[in-house]
């Protein structure tokens, strides 16, 4: 990591693209330099946390095996080069199986996450999670116990 790199670790509230209603939390964390983010809980149609890595439900019919949503990384070997402000990765899609290059950034307060194909790509925002995503059901994580692990695609 460098000194231009901006702090990327930490909550983050990722929103449907065509309701815009809240999906789930991911949790950006470090492991022996690079950047993961894993599903930490998902949301159901009103809104309420329903899943959570703690006792998991839903699972990805686009991975091998089907594992479960929550606990899953879908962002792995993020890494900043010397001189950039950009992390560059993998990112992927746990309902299709598709995989795509991602770059992820800070536009304070919010996380940028673009997954690319070829030239094609789209931003998506991911405002930080607020202490209201953490009730008493739902405690934040130790995130130093994580452990990447990549998904097998289908």
């Amino acid at each position: 990591m460098t000194v231009f790199a901006q702090e990327i670790a930490g909550f983050w509230k990722v929103f449907k693209e065509k309701t815009h209603k809240p999906d789930c939390l991911v949790a950006i964390y470090e492991h022996e330099g690079k950047y993961y983010g894993r599903i930490i809980a998902t949301y159901d149609d009103k809104g309420v946390i329903d899943d959570t890595i703690y006792a998991p439900k839903g699972r990805a019919p686009g991975i091998q095996g089907n594992p479960y949503y929550c606990g899953m990384d879908i962002i792995w070997g993020l890494r900043s080069e010397e001189n950039e402000d950009r992390y560059k990765g993998k990112i992927f899609d746990p309902e299709k199986g598709k995989i795509y290059e991602a770059e992820v950034w800070l536009e304070d307060p919010n996380l940028i996450v673009r997954g690319e194909v070829w030239i094609f790509g789209e931003n998506l925002v991911w405002p930080p999670a607020s202490d209201s995503d953490f009730t008493k059901n739902f405690k934040k994580p130790d995130v130093k116990k994580f452990v990447p692990v990549k998904p097998q695609v289908n």
